[in-house]
């Protein structure tokens, strides 16, 4: 693939993700919570709908090892991800979380299955395409494109279920899911070259002291950014009475200020130098989320939605850029999904945590603990870039 179809294909995947996500990590709590469903179970279902980004690996070493019937080791596993996710899309509306949580809960976890499918497949055909000076503009291109349909499809899904139906808005997304099939159809792979076929001694990276303390940071990230992602509409809804549709449009500035921050992520990562990026993004993380504490305006907290989705979108860039930077070839899918198994566990605390903490003590202080979670990550950096100077 030339560069303009790789980064138009990884673009529109990650498009499809972000349109999803702007469902499940936001507006997924106000539909449980119409449903009179408590925060703890929010949360419990947000740490259950990770569990197939945890175990990642698998899917990676999949891709990797098996060419799925002559069709390839990444097109197969992004088209059957793809179809999985519209299913249970057009599933989920048919069960009432009231009463049936736990089947809820299920088809959520069969959904977020199929995405973390097609997510490792297309993770691992970036890095099977990318030179080695693009990957951290084509892991903000990645970035922006998935807070690309969070801006976009977040919007439509506030109007869809304010003027029409849950359950049309969920058909909407199983449509949208759709989108990527007819191009990734007209994709070829092209065929493995000796340094990049699969070789289990490969792992043995794994178990070095900057692979591990990379895949702690990715997971102390990850708690952060997604437990404090999780409540901000709840917590806006709590103080301003927000409905779905301005909620939605609050995920849309979010999802500006990820594009803006994935944009930002990319080109710092290129030009100033790794340590340097992560340094910014912990100080941009922290003062975002600080800025929740303050009793503002709504218009106010329009510009903290956007300043703290640039701190998500520039975290994640610069994150995921480093990770590719520290791959092995002959286990592309499987080391950068090991890495990113790690900080979804982070996710899956984080989301739990939120919750619970929320109903424990309530919103200002929970803000006020994550936020100070970002000073754990001065004890790993310099694990992380041992030995290895940094401009």
């Amino acid at each position: 693939m030339n560069k303009a179809k790789r980064y138009t294909l990884f673009g529109l995947m990650y498009f499809v993700q972000g349109a999803i996500l702007s469902f499940f990590t936001a507006l997924n709590a106000i539909y449980l919570l119409s449903f009179n469903v408590p925060l703890t179970q929010i949360g419990i279902m947000g740490g259950i709908s990770m569990i197939p980004f945890v175990f990642k690996i698998f899917l990676g070493m999949l891709s990797d090892k098996v060419n799925l019937l002559g069709f390839g080791y990444r097109k197969p596993y992004i088209i059957i991800g793809l179809i999985v996710q519209a299913l249970c899309l057009v599933l989920v509306p048919f069960v009432n979380p009231a009463t049936s949580f736990w089947l809820y809960a299920f088809i959520g976890l069969i959904l977020m299955t199929g995405m973390a499918l097609y997510d490792t497949a297309t993770d691992g055909l970036a890095l099977d395409t990318t030179p080695k000076e693009e990957e951290g503009t084509i892991q903000g291109f990645m970035v922006g494109g998935r807070a690309l349909g969070i801006v976009i499809i977040s919007a439509v899904i506030g109007w869809l279920v304010e003027t029409t139906s849950w359950k049309l808005t969920f058909w909407f997304l199983a449509m949208v899911s759709l989108i990527p099939l007819l191009f990734v159809f007209s994709q070829r792979e092209a065929e493995r070259t000796k340094d990049k076929e699969f070789d289990w001694r490969a792992f043995s990276a794994i178990k070095t002291a900057p692979i591990i303390a990379l895949a702690v940071l990715g997971a102390l990230y990850s708690l952060i950014i997604n437990a404090t992602n999780q409540i901000v509409n709840p917590y806006l809804q709590s103080i301003f009475n927000f409905g779905p549709q301005r909620l939605g449009l609050y995920t849309m500035y979010w999802g500006i200020g990820v594009v803006l921050g994935g944009l930002a992520g990319g080109k710092f990562v290129d030009n100033m130098g790794q340590r340097r990026s992560v340094l910014l993004a912990i100080f941009v993380s922290l003062a975002s989320i600080l800025l929740y504490l303050l009793p503002l305006s709504a218009f106010a907290y329009v510009v903290i939605v956007i300043i703290f989705g640039i701190a998500f979108g520039y975290y994640e860039t610069v994150y995921f850029a480093l990770s590719m930077q520290k791959t092995d070839p002959r286990i592309a899918a499987s080391m950068f999904s090991i890495l990113m198994a790690v900080a979804n566990i982070g996710t899956g605390i984080g989301l739990a945590l939120s919750g619970m903490l929320v109903d424990f003590a309530g919103y200002s202080f929970t803000f006020l603990i994550i936020a100070l979670l970002n000073l754990l990550a001065f004890l790993i950096i310099p694990i992380v870039f041992q030995n290895k100077p940094q401009p």
